[in-house]
């Protein structure tokens, strides 16, 4: 057991350890997508539908989003130390059973338990941060720590790439095993065992509410985007009921005594704004990001591997631009850094509603690069903001509704921002497919087929290679309609952000306000770096 001066004095290396773990989880997330094709093939992978693949990605999601709130709960009573272990050995297990899953049904379990471990995991990195690092270093140390997602992102693409290269498809998986090891050995070595020292008596019936109610929202969100429509019976149902299920727990945790989650804490404009600002920049950006993969790999026909190359300039600059936010807070205050930060990132999307099929590649790379540079620059403070509004002893909760605004708003940004692209790449693609039907395809497609060629570009790219030759003809327009679709949600994106520019520039404070440290670790860290100096 880590004392509190060893624990301080080892406060770096313990950022070291919450890194190595962020990475892990982040970055398989990130390998998965460069995998899919690989997964549908019955020889060298699973023989995975496309519904098959989508419920592979949307397990983890389901499960990850839907427990956040709980795990980063049960950490503050608990012991985040304990979680964060628990986590990473249910990850590491079901990495390896997602490896050698002989199904897609398998590998669909296997991808919801590890998620299951990773929702156990990611809150508790936060909370850590905060309870380890004194309010002067913490900005640093969150910067470091959002900086680390770049780095993932980064890593998850071309790791992946190279794997599928290599080995066969189950290695994507399996090379998580040896981290979660490294992970778990120095856990135990540099993280200090910390929790709420009066954690009052258990919410139950505040966590019985949450995670049905988030778990009912996410399921409709991802369905809803699938299926381009909110008409099926559980679709809405989910949606509706998930809803009232999180009104209801927000009514409870407003009367409740002992709340996981303190309401109190939104009268902060810290911390209501802080959480506002990150649900439009994950909103607008999920979307636009999932599907410029679709543009890469569909319109200019890189391989999966160069597409993920490709993504290296965003990781460059998430990677550069989080660790130097908090500097810049301290310069110029949370509110012009903010508002620079959603400006830039007006910006790249209107670049991207005007961009065309042989946009420059470079120029592309660059406003990746600024784009993901300013989403690091508002994400940073606003995450530092977030943990340094509430009560050090709560930092797990704070964490775990910070990560599930994330996870809410991404998955709501490529269901909705999908949905929009759906619809206009159906309407500029019919005519196409019409023509087609009444002439090559007459004979050589089948009603399904065509119905297929119809929801995406890849539907229809497919139909145009089983034809052949005679297929050429749906190329261009099933390219045309996709930039169509992607001009469209893009300029959706670009309303929403300038939404958040409003929030930042009417709401957000212009100076950053820190929460105090309980006044034993207080004296810990003051005596800690008294011996510093004088040694140094």
């Amino acid at each position: 057991m880590l004392d509190s001066r060893t624990a301080y004095r080892r406060r770096w290396g313990a950022l070291a350890v919450l890194i190595i773990c962020l990475l892990v989880i982040v970055a398989d997330n990130t390998i998965l997508n460069v995998a899919l094709r690989t997964l549908s093939d019955p020889e060298a992978g699973v023989g995975a539908s496309q519904s098959e693949l989508a419920w592979a990605i949307n397990s983890y999601t389901l499960v990850f989003a839907g427990l956040l709130f709980t795990f980063g709960v049960l950490g503050d009573r608990w012991g985040r130390r304990r979680l964060l272990v628990c986590g990473l050995v249910v990850f590491g297990a079901s990495s390896a059973a997602s490896a050698y899953s002989g199904s897609p049904e398998q590998l669909i379990l296997a991808r919801a338990a590890m998620g299951l471990g990773a929702s156990m995991v990611m809150p508790q990195t936060l909370s850590i941060i905060t309870h380890v690092f004194p309010p002067e270093q913490r900005g640093r140390a969150i910067g470091i720590w959002a900086g680390s997602v770049g780095l993932a992102l980064a890593i998850g693409p071309t790791a992946g790439g190279l794997l599928l290269v290599n080995f066969w498809w189950g290695s994507i998986f399996l090379i998580n095993v040896p981290f979660v090891l490294l992970g778990l050995a120095l856990v135990f070595l540099l993280i200090p065992e910390s929790r709420d020292p009066d954690p009052g008596r258990p919410d139950v019936l505040g966590v019985l509410l949450s995670v049905p109610g988030l778990v009912l929202l996410i399921y409709g969100i991802i369905t809803a985007g699938e299926r381009a429509s909110l008409t099926d019976v559980d679709v809405y149902g989910a949606l509706v009921a998930g809803a009232a299920l999180i009104g209801l727990f927000l009514l409870h945790e407003s009367r409740t005594p002992d709340p996981s989650l303190d309401v109190r804490f939104f009268r902060e404009p810290r911390f209501s704004v802080a959480m506002a600002i990150i649900m439009v920049l994950f909103f607008s950006m999920a979307g636009i990001i999932f599907f410029l993969s679709f543009y890469w790999q569909s319109v200019r026909g890189f391989t999966p591997f160069v597409a993920g190359m490709l993504v290296l300039p965003s990781a460059v600059g998430q990677m550069i631009m989080a660790p130097l936010s908090p500097t810049l807070v301290r310069w110029a205050g949370p509110r012009r850094v903010a508002a620079a930060g959603v400006l830039v990132a007006c910006g790249s999307f209107l670049f991207f509603s005007q961009l065309s099929q042989d946009t420059p590649v470079p120029l592309i790379l660059v406003v990746f690069f600024l784009q993901a540079a300013a989403m690091a620059g508002v994400l940073t403070p606003a995450t530092d903001a977030i943990m340094s509004a509430v009560p050090p002893e709560r930092a797990g909760a704070a964490s775990a509704v910070q990560n599930t605004v994330r996870q809410v708003a991404t998955a709501m940004g490529v269901a909705t921002l999908g949905a929009v692209l759906s619809t206009r790449y159906r309407a500029e693609v019919g005519p196409a497919l019409d023509a087609f039907a009444e002439g090559e395809g007459a004979s050589r497609v089948g009603s399904e087929e065509l119905h297929a060629a119809g929801e995406s570009i890849e539907g229809t790219l497919a139909v145009a290679r089983s034809v052949g030759e005679g297929g050429r003809q749906l190329v261009a327009p099933a390219k045309e309609a996709f930039m169509s679709g992607l001009h469209l949600a893009a300029l959706i994106s670009l309303g929403i952000s300038l939404l958040g520019l409003v929030v930042v520039l009417v709401w957000m404070p212009r100076e950053a306000g820190r929460h105090q440290p309980a006044e034993g670790q207080q004296a810990v860290a003051g005596g800690d770096r008294r011996e510093e100096e004088t040694s140094g």
